[in-house]
């Protein structure tokens, strides 16, 4: 390329960038692309004090259509972050097509990063079975250059038996070792885990199955995560091809974990749960986990899903940009399940806050807001057994009998209901944004995580039902 081309590509570029921080869906208080298309969250870590958030990305493309990139925001207190320069691009043969996802962990004052390339060959291939090589990669890194880049695990290193789809490392530490986890389906098309093992991070040797001999669960098994909260040992995975359940698995791919127990000596992980979804949601997926310096377990996932065409879609593609980040999520462990709640960094955001406490005896409407973007806490009586929030002029959350429901209009663009059944309703905490909705219920015993496109001004909220509810509503502000 000349360099009257580079300059008009990133005057091009320039000029989209401008145009697309206009669009009135961008996002106030979640992490999205500047431009095309954003996934998976990958290399989540603390360094020096700084928090590194990277994650897939296809800038020229808001279909995703092209090889990702690792895309890279950097903040220092969770809620400002600055965009940084493309951290990871598919420029060598062994990922060519594509960096995938990965992970990083911090040893020696550096972070080092392990990430899936992806290669496809020439040739009359489904990809699947044949025609693909995803090498696992190691970098080394203080962030923001590369010191050193190497293959670790070539594709053709990995155990007999898979198919052409072993992927997304996940790498940590237990009792000096170094271990990784990776996705995998199998031949037959079952989920499995792989785990390697390590002493210096660099040479790495096969340990077997970490999950998969005696437990069945859909055709593949995506981002696995492993840690241990509160004594508890809790595996995520994001599998694909369950089939629905009543409520459960109504999304084409699923996110969720595990408890169970770590054979450390034969390195197997024994399920002692059912499989829990973490959200319930439409738009949840990949969901990446860290330990922050102040010994938070935080999680982000990918406020997005791959293949919904054409059950919904996300109208901002036409606008030059698809998806975004959830917000960044506290885990903790109450005996029984995995417990998410917003971080209180977010408080900064709020503005003047207004209360009321309502005895509903048929419909309540809070006072027009100043905008459209806030946060929304109602505390419920025991003798609140029915409610029905009216949001942005057609979404509903509703709860009767004992069933939780979000319903979209056509601000849903094709999203239409998901439900849970509860066995009370106490609390809702919801973060409104301009093109997002994330509830978080019971003090983060459930969420549901969705993007909404309504028209501009639609901020209304009716509160309609019987019992009495008290209500803080915080506007957001810069």
């Amino acid at each position: 390329m000349c360099a009257k081309e580079a300059w008009q590509e990133l005057e091009q570029q320039s000029e989209l960038k401008a145009k697309i921080a206009q669009d009135n869906w961008r996002l106030y208080f979640h992490l999205m692309p500047e431009t095309g298309w954003m996934n998976d969250p990958n290399g989540l870590c603390q360094f020096n004090g700084v928090y590194h958030f990277y994650h897939q990305y296809v800038p020229q493309n808001p279909a995703g259509k092209e090889a990702p990139h690792w895309g890279h925001k950097t903040s220092t207190n969770l809620v400002d972050f600055k965009e940084e320069a493309i951290f990871l691009s598919p420029e060598h043969s062994y990922d060519r097509n594509g960096v995938f996802s990965g992970s990083a962990i911090v040893k020696d004052d550096q972070i080092h990063f392990f990430y899936t390339g992806n290669v496809k060959n020439k040739g009359d291939h489904d990809y699947t079975f044949s025609g693909r090589e995803q090498n696992t990669v190691h970098v080394i890194s203080d962030g923001y250059s590369i010191e050193k880049q190497e293959v670790v695990i070539p594709h053709e290193a990995y155990p007999a038996g898979f198919t052409d789809h072993i992927r997304d490392p996940k790498v940590f530490k237990k009792e000096g070792r170094y271990y990784m986890i990776l996705g995998a389906r199998t031949r037959e098309s079952e989920g499995k885990i792989l785990i390697y093992q390590s002493e210096d991070l660099s040479q790495w040797t096969y340990q077997g199955i970490f999950l998969g001999d005696d437990y069945s669960l859909g055709y593949m098994w995506e981002c696995p995560d492993f840690f241990q909260l509160d004594g508890q040992d809790i595996l995520l995975f994001s599998p694909q091809g369950v089939d629905p359940q009543a409520y459960a698995f109504n999304n084409l791919y699923q996110s969720g974990y595990l408890l169970g127990e770590v054979d450390w000596k034969n390195l197997k992980f024994k399920p002692t749960s059912d499989f829990v979804e973490l959200d319930r949601g439409f738009d949840f997926y990949a969901p990446q986990t860290f330990l922050d310096q102040k010994g938070r377990r935080l999680l982000w996932g990918w406020m997005g899903l791959g293949d919904t065409s054409p059950e919904y879609s996300n109208p901002t593609v036409t606008r030059g940009w698809q998806h975004a980040a959830t917000l960044p999520r506290e885990l903790s462990f109450n005996g029984q399940r995995l417990i998410q709640q917003p971080l209180p960094e977010y408080q900064k955001l709020r503005g003047k806050p207004f209360f009321w406490n309502v005895e509903l005896k048929d419909s309540f409407t809070a006072p027009k807001l100043a905008g459209e973007v806030y946060e929304l806490q109602v505390e419920l009586t025991q003798q609140t057994k029915k409610l029905q929030l009216l949001l942005r002029q057609d979404t509903i959350l509703s709860y009767d009998g004992h069933i939780f429901t979000l319903s979209h209009g056509p601000s849903g663009y094709g999203r239409k209901k998901r439900s849970i059944q509860l066995s009370e309703l106490r609390q809702i905490q919801l973060f409104m944004d301009t093109s997002s909705m994330e509830v978080f219920i019971n003090n983060g015993e459930y969420t549901f995580t969705s993007r909404l496109y309504p028209q501009k001004e639609q901020d209304q909220i009716v509160f309609s039902g019987t019992g009495r509810l008290a209500i803080q509503l915080w506007p957001f502000s810069n």
